[in-house]
């Protein structure tokens, strides 16, 4: 495998500080959903767990395709994304 490029690295970095801080996020939802057994908390802790898987499976992805067909991957990666926002916002908006 060569070397990384300079934005290779820099889309590594921004790959791994999206998944740490979302995994961050995960966890706030489900330590909350422990405590106080809220379904909306669930619901989000689902959802930022969708988001961020894939995160990384859009980065694992690429490097492993050697960023070709770009156009699939981030169609799978958006609709995945999607799902995930669903979940969050099924959580925002609760039993109303």
């Amino acid at each position: 495998m060569a070397a990384l490029t300079t934005l290779e690295l820099i889309y590594v970095f921004f790959s791994i500080a999206l998944s740490l801080s979302g995994l961050a996020m995960v966890a706030f939802a489900a330590n909350a959903y422990l405590q106080t057994e809220r379904r909306e908390m669930l619901l989000l802790s689902v959802g930022f767990s969708i988001i961020v898987a894939a995160a990384i499976a859009t980065t694992v992805s690429a490097f492993a395709q050697d960023f070709e067909n770009a156009i699939v991957l981030l169609t799978v990666n958006y609709a995945l994304t999607t799902v995930g926002y669903l979940f969050v916002v099924a959580s925002v908006v609760g039993d109303r």
